[in-house]
């Protein structure tokens, strides 16, 4: 399983717009996408940042991970995300190795892509995320 690009970083904020509009201030970048993943429970944009991209999470409600995290840490770093060409090998190659997985089998993410979560455990207490991109 080698990894093919940091997909992106994401960040849990409260509020979508106020991120988005610090972010533009800052960077004077917009968001690529915008979207409502109802599956992991939030509202995402995927803003471009030369070859991988800055994903602002908020949760669409408090009992939600992302809603979860933001009541336990508060706003910022909530995940990395590596891209692979074959996220069904990358988590058995992980699993066999004995690493922690958050999910043995991939789930639905934004735009359609197929994601998986390794444990925190795994590498110094950050959550990493698997994405295959279609």
């Amino acid at each position: 399983m080698l990894p093919l690009n940091l997909h992106h970083t994401a960040i849990a904020v409260r509020d979508l717009d106020k991120a988005l509009r610090e972010v533009a201030t800052l960077f004077g970048v917009e968001p690529l996408t915008r979207e409502i993943v109802d599956e992991q429970g939030v509202e995402e944009a995927m803003v471009p940042f030369g070859g991988s991209f800055l994903q602002l999470l908020m949760p669409l409600d408090a009992d939600t991970p992302v809603g979860r995290f933001l009541d336990r840490r508060g706003e910022g770093l909530h995940h990395v995300a590596i891209q692979v060409a074959d996220i069904d090998a990358a988590l058995a190659h992980l699993e066999s190795d004995g690493v922690e997985l958050v999910d043995r089998t991939p789930r639905s993410g934004g735009g359609g892509n197929r994601i998986a979560f390794v444990h925190p455990r795994a590498l110094s207490g950050t959550l990493i995320e698997l994405i295959e991109v279609h």
